[in-house]
């Protein structure tokens, strides 16, 4: 008798045949890992829009936040839904598709085809699960580099991503100083902080609370601790948005009822939203893959690797910077993104900082911003000049 049919949500199935292009590392290039360990084999998963130029000198990398992934300019292949940054990425859109070869890849860790823990053990036949060694921001950014290698790309262009994205354009910067032209990190911060520690720990616990998440071992008996992941990301996503942006969307409004119920129904509008955001999901995301995201954003600690100097982490640096925070983003404010640009003014680095007026909190990098679109294409197109490439397209 088998056991149990694993119960395999979208992403699951992603992790070991992926809707997307892959590049795999076998034996003999180990991705080595800040635990202290080699990882072999490799496999990323990645998209690419637009195409490389004859100099390979116009290649824009994006990084993707803590549930994004590597689709992000074209539909989803797990919820059906548009790319997660299509208002930034596209024809004549601020990153232009018809200027730039545009890569995203999945980051180690993630479950959408990546090396994760939902992926493939070949040693076992069996997921990974916490067998996977946990990686880091630096770990991610190292396979992403073999990513870039393997493209025969030897400069980059542009990195650029928010949260943490922004922190693996940081970390690009620091680690590869010669193959950063420009960088663009946004609603970020050089280390987490205890505040952000605290709410992401408050989500695995959710996580590993739930009975059916089997100490990792979920996939392999068929179950999925899908409860505990709804609510920790329930609880994330209030992080995300800001008051004003809560009580402009929902107040006090009640959902689909005339009068309170005297229940523990969902009364509220905000209540329904959550649920429902926590119900989507579960079923695009890998709950251990949640756990090794928020460990590696809990973790990283870019002075601290640098001897506690943050102007030291940027010392060899050369790139263009132009830093973007929110004024109503409280899980990465403005004092964050102000320390960056402080170490990298103390380095003589050439640095521009844009603080956008918003009341959408630390989600506004993903929405209608228009400020925000109107600061990146000047400084995108301001970097596109200095590297001698084609201007943009008037329209």
């Amino acid at each position: 008798m088998g056991g149990p049919a694993p119960n395999l949500n979208g992403s699951t199935l992603e992790a070991d045949a992926p809707s997307s292009l892959v590049a795999r590392f076998g034996p003999d290039r180990p991705l080595r890992l800040d635990a202290g360990v080699g990882l072999t084999p490799l496999t990323i998963a990645y998209q690419t829009y637009g195409a490389l130029n004859p100099a390979k000198s116009n290649a824009f990398l994006i990084c993707h936040a803590l549930t994004g992934d590597q689709h992000v300019a074209n539909r989803n292949p797990v919820t059906g839904k548009s790319g997660w940054w299509e208002t930034m990425v596209g024809p004549g859109k601020p990153i232009d598709t018809e200027r730039f070869f545009v890569i995203c890849a999945n980051v180690l860790g993630g479950c959408m085809g990546t090396t994760g823990p939902a992926s493939t053990n070949p040693a076992t036949g069996k997921p990974y699960g916490l067998d996977l060694p946990l990686v880091t921001i630096a770990d991610m950014v190292r396979a992403q580099a073999m990513l870039i290698d393997h493209l025969g790309i030897e400069t980059l262009f542009c990195v650029a991503g928010g949260s943490m994205g922004g922190m693996q354009v940081l970390q690009w910067v620091a680690s590869y100083p010669d193959r950063v032209f420009s960088a663009l990190p946004i609603a970020t911060a050089a280390r987490h902080s205890s505040q952000n520690i605290a709410f992401h720990e408050v989500g695995r616990q959710a996580i590993m609370a739930d009975p059916d998440w089997r100490d990792g071992r979920y996939l392999a008996e068929g179950v999925s601790p899908s409860k505990g992941l709804a609510v920790a990301r329930m609880a994330a996503h209030i992080t995300y948005l800001s008051e004003n942006a809560l009580h402009r969307k929902f107040g006090r409004k009640l959902q689909d009822r005339a009068a309170r119920t005297f229940s523990f129904d969902a009364d509220f509008q905000v209540e329904s939203y959550l649920r429902h955001q926590g119900a989507t999901f579960v079923e695009r995301f890998d709950p251990n893959s949640y756990l090794f995201m928020t460990r590696a954003m809990d973790y990283f600690d870019l002075a601290a690797d640098y001897g506690g100097s943050l102007p030291g982490a940027f010392k060899d640096a050369k790139t263009r910077f132009c830093v973007v925070s929110f004024t109503s983003d409280w899980l990465f404010p403005t004092a964050d993104s102000r320390a960056i640009v402080h170490a990298l003014n103390a380095t003589g680095a050439s640095v521009s900082f844009v603080e956008v007026e918003t009341d959408k909190g630390h989600d506004a990098f993903l929405l209608d911003e228009p400020d925000l679109f109107a600061a990146t294409r000047g400084f995108i197109d301001a970097a596109a000049r200095a590297r001698g490439l084609r201007p943009a397209r008037s329209r």
